[in-house]
């Protein structure tokens, strides 16, 4: 029996190199065949419409109101001078008035919700010849997995030769992450220490007090709500609101200063609109600042190169839960060029020294507080304090817009490993047909191939360039964070995002297109007359002549690909790319 194919000019079978498939041209309607430029332009332009318009109602539907105002916040100080006196005649101890001597111990620290055990170590600091009834102050961390021997050593130095015992001690962490620390498991442990400082026969039980930075603030706010008889705290660029809003507040300024394009922007009021105790994210909403957490003397330090905290909202919600509290000793040191943990230089590096006379007015506030005299300086000096933008409060959990995220982006993933694993198997029929000297493959008619092809490499490209531009845009803001000035020219942060955007609608007018084309040779085999043509739709139903693949494989290939694709243009609608 002869070959059926035997009649087939070797012609009609056409490999395509670029994609290892062959594109089939036996049976195959000619191309554009019927339909005239005007009417493809006519059919294909609504179709695009249509498309386009799903896709900004869904980027509008994740919108979210950008309320950064007001802007360029300021808080006057009332001097320049950053000095603390008190009144007194009294030589108070400063700075190297005592030989330091330092000491070990550990204690098993017990997460309280779920009985895990930290071996914790504890490094105490006291001052030689101080004789007994001394002040006594617990660091607090900040984000991070900080040890007892690598944090707070020349602070805690220097305010024990001043006459303090100081504890540092390792951060206890248990099984959590950044994401998932656990505050109040964490102030259980810190009280643990402070109760053990008390029982020191060189300590004063009453003149314990905190020093927390930046995370830590939210630690030592549960510490003080529960401890009634703690002298004072020093809170070291203080995260005040609640995780979701300062977290938001850092991202949204940061990318804002190092030039990024809104889109950027908008960004990250999407992901801190999400509902995140749902995705486990239960420290998201925390209620922190309350007027029991700042009932007892308080000092705030800021630098003026922190770009992480909301210094002008920050401290007047400090000033005005303290007064609820009826406290009015709170005093506000403000220094220049320092940045977050106030320090000069890059806070990436290690051993940088402490801005100008930080520690100097630190030991003199904790000297006098703590023997409860009466400040004579200036509560408020320094440098007055900036903020750029408002802190998002308007932010909260948005359910419906979360699940519907999750959906897409899990779609999304999912076929992506799909057209990954097809693609490799594709790859292997490919070459296995080279082997064999096979040229029959997918069977892909060509006016299809070419456009899945165009498609796939233009939402490749714009998803690359999207995650690039990002990604630019995230390490802009570390190096700002550590301390670098931002870079003037903006550059891919900024114009990655409009040609993303561009791509993107390049991309939907080939879908219209080759929409269209199928709507055309539907009309050329009578699918779309009226009365139904029996026998075309027949032919349709059986594959008696495909339309866009010869074989099976070819046919799903084809789908799955294009679900794929259509599945990542969601995905970009849902981080507000066709907003225009």
């Amino acid at each position: 029996m002869r070959n059926a194919n035997a009649n087939v000019p070797e012609r009609e079978q056409e490999t395509d190199k670029s994609i290892g498939f062959s594109v089939s041209k036996a049976h195959e309607v000619p191309e554009r065949q019927g339909f005239s430029r005007t009417r493809r332009l006519m059919i294909t332009l609504p179709i695009f419409i249509i498309l386009l318009g799903v896709l900004v109602m869904a980027s509008n539907y994740t919108r979210l109101p950008a309320g950064n105002t007001p802007t360029g916040q300021t808080f006057a100080t009332l001097s320049p001078n950053t000095a603390v006196t008190f009144d007194t005649r009294e030589q108070l101890p400063k700075q190297g008035a005592y030989k330091v001597h330092e000491w070990h111990q550990a204690i098993d620290a017990k997460q309280p919700s779920t009985g895990d055990v930290q071996r914790i170590n504890i490094n105490f600091r006291e001052p030689q010849g101080a004789g007994d009834n001394l002040p006594a102050v617990i660091f607090f961390h900040g984000a991070g997995y900080g040890t007892c021997d690598n944090s707070f050593g020349d602070i805690a130095t220097a305010m024990s030769s001043a006459g303090f015992v100081t504890a540092v001690i390792d951060k206890p962490v248990w099984n959590t992450n950044d994401m998932t620390r656990d505050y109040e498991g964490s102030a259980v442990i810190y009280e643990q220490v402070i109760n053990m400082m008390r029982g020191f026969k060189n300590v004063n039980p009453k003149g314990v007090g905190l020093y927390a930075t930046s995370e830590g603030a939210w630690i030592a706010s549960y510490v003080v709500q529960r401890d009634d008889n703690l002298a004072f705290q020093v809170l070291l660029s203080p995260m005040v609101f609640s995780a979701r809003h300062a977290l938001a507040f850092l991202a949204v300024q940061d990318f804002a200063l190092v030039g990024a394009n809104e889109g950027y922007q908008s960004i990250v009021r999407r992901v801190f609109s999400l509902d995140l105790p749902a995705l486990g994210l239960t420290n998201a909403d925390l209620n922190t600042s309350v007027s029991a957490a700042y009932r007892i003397p308080t000092l705030v330090a800021y630098g003026a190169k922190d770009v992480m905290t909301a210094q002008v909202q920050g401290f007047k919600d400090i000033l005005e839960q303290a007064h609820k509290a009826g406290n009015y000793n709170v005093t506000l040191r403000s220094y220049p060029i320092a940045n977050h943990v106030l320090r000069l230089g890059d806070e990436a590096m290690e051993n940088t020294p402490f801005a100008d006379d930080y520690v100097r007015d630190t030991v003199s506030w904790v000297a006098g507080t703590s023997r409860g005299l009466t400040q004579t300086s200036e509560p408020v000096a320094g440098t007055p304090l900036y903020q750029s933008i408002a802190v998002p409060l308007e932010l909260h959990s948005r359910p419906a817009m979360t699940w519907y995220g999750i959906v897409v982006m899990g779609l999304n993933l999912i076929m992506m490993l799909i057209s990954a694993v097809l693609l490799v198997v594709t790859l292997i029929r490919a070459i296995m047909r080279r082997v064999r000297h096979q040229s029959h493959g997918m069977g892909m008619r060509k006016p299809f191939a070419r456009a899945l092809r165009f498609t796939a490499i233009m939402t490749a490209a714009a998803g690359l360039l999207f995650l690039g531009g990002f990604a630019e845009v995230v390490i802009a803001v570390v190096q700002l964070a550590w301390g670098k000035a931002p870079d003037p020219s903006a550059g891919m942060m900024y114009w990655s995002w409009p040609v993303t955007q561009f791509a993107c609608v390049l991309v939907l007018w080939a879908w219209a297109s080759m929409i269209e084309h199928i709507i055309e040779i539907w009309s050329q085999r009578g699918l779309l007359q009226w009365p139904m043509n029996r026998d075309a739709w027949r032919a349709l139903v059986h594959n008696d002549d495909p339309i866009i693949a010869t074989s099976r494989f070819g046919r799903v290939f084809f789908w799955i690909l294009t679900i794929t694709l259509i599945s990542m243009l969601l995905c970009f609608s849902f981080w507000g790319l066709f907003r225009f």
